[in-house]
């Protein structure tokens, strides 16, 4: 793949890996990744999973990520693999490696959520979601990161966690002990691969309006007495454990933590989490 005329921007240069990277937050971090100057791997499953209450991505929405990106000037690879299955992304990390010869930041991103109360859930349920949330994550670290080391060039690990890395939350145990998890290896990652110049952080963002958390099945949680909620209907709701008066956070918020962590404005920042949530978590 020809490179292109060096692009100015806070991660000019570098090269990305990001799951669950066809729409929502992982296509955010993609585009804005890609205008501070980073080359982008997008991955995603690209298809439903029976334990999701909600549609999942498709791969015409990879291509519409791939497309943004390309608008930036940027280059990128899309590889379609589920997180659960370490050789499928092992291929997308050797096929990211034949493209551009190296990995700077990985950002596995890649989630899924059910509901039901704890001693209710499905062994299917419990499994999809720890399967994604957090053996996916370590999937991907396997991934990407022996490259990384060899490639002596340092790097940035943002891992995507949740308001509920850091509170519990009734009805998703299993995805709150998902996120959980992810704080204790992201902390104990750090602490790994840092004499190798590679940093490992968090972002744990609240309510973000995306297509997973605008899902019918999503806003029926707020309002069981309605048939078919809108998000005007439960506006309320979502402004009330907020401190700053606004219903959700943006995606480039969210992308806007990932890419300071993943720039040398973090040179020295590493096994720390930083909540990206209008203040839900400072209550």
């Amino acid at each position: 793949m020809n490179a292109p005329a060096n692009r100015p921007g806070r991660v000019a240069g570098k090269v990305a890996f990001i799951t669950g990277a066809a729409r929502g937050l992982g296509r955010s971090h993609a585009v804005r990744l890609a205008e501070e100057g980073a080359d982008i791997v997008a991955v995603d499953l690209c298809r439903d999973d029976p334990d999701s209450p909600y549609q999942l991505g498709r791969s015409r929405d990879l291509d519409e990520t791939a497309h943004l990106v390309e608008k930036t000037g940027a280059r990128i690879v899309t590889a379609q693999a589920d997180v659960r299955d370490q050789a499928a992304l092992d291929a997308a990390a050797a096929q990211a490696i034949e493209a551009f010869g190296h990995l700077d930041i990985i950002v596995p991103n890649a989630g899924l959520v059910s509901f039901g109360r704890a001693w209710e859930l499905t062994e299917e349920q419990w499994n999809a979601t720890l399967g994604v949330i957090l053996t996916g994550v370590w999937h991907t670290v396997k991934a990407t990161l022996p490259a990384m080391i060899e490639a002596r060039r340092g790097g940035s690990v943002v891992v995507i966690g949740s308001v509920n890395s850091l509170r519990g939350a009734a009805e998703i145990s299993h995805y709150a002990a998902a996120k959980h998890g992810l704080v204790g290896f992201a902390r104990s990652l750090a602490l790994e691969v840092a004499e190798y110049s590679i940093r490992v952080n968090l972002v744990a963002p609240g309510t973000v309006e995306t297509v997973m958390a605008t899902s019918p099945a999503i806003l029926q949680r707020y309002r069981p007495d309605l048939d078919q909620p809108t998000l005007d209907d439960v506006d309320s709701f979502l402004r009330a454990r907020n401190p700053l008066p606004i219903r959700s956070v943006d995606p480039v918020d969210v992308s806007n933590a990932v890419v300071y962590f993943a720039s040398d404005d973090a040179r020295h920042v590493t096994g720390t989490v930083l909540p990206v949530d209008a203040g839900w978590t400072a209550r």
